[in-house]
C-alpha cells in the first residue's frame, strides 16, 4: 500500500483553480435539451390573421340592437333596444322576431343569407365576457346567424377597407 508522507517539491499553496469541466458539461446537457423542447412548445398553425378595419355600421330596420351590462348585484342586464329583458324573454323574443320577418318576407324560401336580420351588440367595457358570451349563445340559439359588436374607434383613426 502507498503513502505520502511529506511534501515532495515545498510547493504549500491551496489550489485556488476552479473546476469548470462539470459546469461546461452541464451547460453543454441543457443546451442540447433547450434545442430539443424549444421547438415542440413553441407549435403554431400557420394562420393569415384578419387585418382590423373600422366600418360604419350600416343599420337596418330589422335589425336587432341589444345592449349589456353588468348590473348592481353582479348579475346581467340586457337590454332590447331600450327594454330590459331576461335570457328566457331575450330567447321568446329573439325567435318571434326571426319568425316574423321570415314570414314577412315569404317564406324561406324567399330569403337569402344576406336578406335575414342581424344582431348588433354593445357590450359595456367593465362587462363580464360570460355576460356578453350567453347573449351571443342565445340569439345563435334562436336562429340568428349573424352576430357583431358595435365599437367606438379611438378619436382620428380613420375608415380602412380590405
Amino acid at each position: 500500500m502507498a503513502m505520502s508522507v511529506g511534501s515532495d517539491g515545498g510547493d504549500d499553496k491551496p489550489m485556488s483553480d476552479i473546476n469548470t469541466t462539470p459546469l461546461v458539461d452541464v451547460m453543454l446537457v441543457l443546451l442540447i435539451i433547450f434545442l430539443i423542447a424549444v421547438p415542440v412548445v413553441v407549435q403554431t398553425v400557420q394562420l393569415q390573421l384578419p387585418k382590423v378595419a373600422f366600418e360604419p355600421t350600416t343599420t337596418k330596420p330589422e335589425n336587432v340592437s341589444l345592449s349589456i351590462t353588468q348590473a348592481g348585484d353582479g348579475s346581467c342586464a340586457v337590454y332590447w333596444n331600450l327594454t330590459k329583458v331576461s335570457s328566457d324573454e331575450l330567447l321568446d323574443r329573439a325567435v318571434a322576431k326571426l319568425e316574423a320577418d321570415i314570414k314577412k318576407a315569404g317564406g324561406v324560401e324567399n330569403m337569402t343569407p344576406e336578406d335575414l336580420p342581424e344582431v348588433h351588440i354593445r357590450g359595456d367595457i367593465n362587462t363580464p365576457y360570460r355576460c356578453i358570451g350567453g347573449t351571443i349563445y342565445t340569439m345563435q340559439r334562436a336562429g340568428f346567424p349573424k352576430v357583431g359588436f358595435i365599437s367606438e374607434p379611438e378619436p382620428g383613426s380613420t375608415v380602412q377597407r380590405l
